[in-house]
């Protein structure tokens, strides 16, 4: 993996040792404070361009455009909200997805599957192991934001989300991001409302650089990223971990994620 990764900087491959467990403890405390660590550089930055250029030809004859309406919950309806409450404002999002099965043998796809960054993973979200999912589209996503596509504000629905940026934009794509804004024991309806009106002061925007890691606690953050503009697209690969092996989407996931069940 030293060919791809900066393992000297990233001490991933030497598990328990003391620079492992230091970074390992960095990347907790920044989870802790603000919701999200970012290892900027984990990938070599040539490498990460080497795949985005790569990929260009399959973004433009075969993946997936996925683009939707929705509100901040993906939900059509939140029991207790009435359909016109502003915090159930819609939005529009849309993207160009590549599956696993279309990006084998990358870079991103190496370290998605190489055991020693599910472990690290693991350590920095406090969790006894996480694996990879045993689903050859839904695993290993890689993701285009082209002009004037965004990803629109939205709460995740796991625990953490985890990302490598393999392009970034000439203008635009920015993400954008409100730490804590819920609690499991208060959804806090009228501050998703200010949110969504641009009222809340406690925004942040993030711009990161490509082949930097980005582990985020998205559950109770809600973010976006901000539409793109200009003919260089956003490219991101998304990797999908749990907590148990074996984890696969139904045929019905699958065609509604990328359009084929398999």
């Amino acid at each position: 993996m030293h060919d791809i990764l900066d393992l000297e900087r990233y001490p991933l491959d030497r598990p328990d040792t003391p620079e492992w467990q230091a970074l390992v403890t960095s990347c907790r405390a920044d989870l802790d404070a603000g919701g999200m660590f970012s290892l900027d550089g984990l990938m070599d930055p040539d490498v990460a361009a080497d795949m985005a250029v790569g990929l260009q030809a399959a973004f433009a004859t075969e993946s997936f455009r996925h683009q939707r309406d929705h509100n901040i919950y993906f939900r059509k309806s939140v029991p207790g909200l009435a359909d016109d409450h502003p915090a159930l404002t819609r939005f529009h999002t849309s993207n160009d997805t590549l599956c696993g099965d279309q990006v084998a043998g990358s870079a991103a796809d190496r370290l998605y599957h190489w055991p020693m960054f599910a472990r690290f993973l693991a350590a920095t979200m406090g969790k006894p192991a996480l694996f990879p999912m045993d689903d050859p589209l839904a695993g290993l996503n890689v993701m285009s934001y082209g002009e004037g596509q965004a990803l629109n504000w939205h709460f995740d629905r796991s625990e953490f989300t985890t990302t490598l940026l393999l392009q970034a934009p000439a203008e635009g794509g920015d993400f954008v991001y409100r730490t804590d804004l819920r609690r499991d024991d208060d959804p806090n309806y009228e501050g998703v409302a200010r949110l969504l009106r641009g009222e809340d002061d406690q925004v942040q925007v993030l711009r990161l650089k490509p082949g930097t890691l980005n582990v985020f606690r998205g559950k109770n953050t809600p973010h976006r990223v901000t539409p793109v503009m200009g003919d260089r697209a956003r490219v991101i690969s998304v990797f999908s971990f749990f907590d148990t092996p074996g984890v696969r989407f139904t045929d019905d996931e699958r065609i509604g994620f990328y359009g084929r069940a398999g």
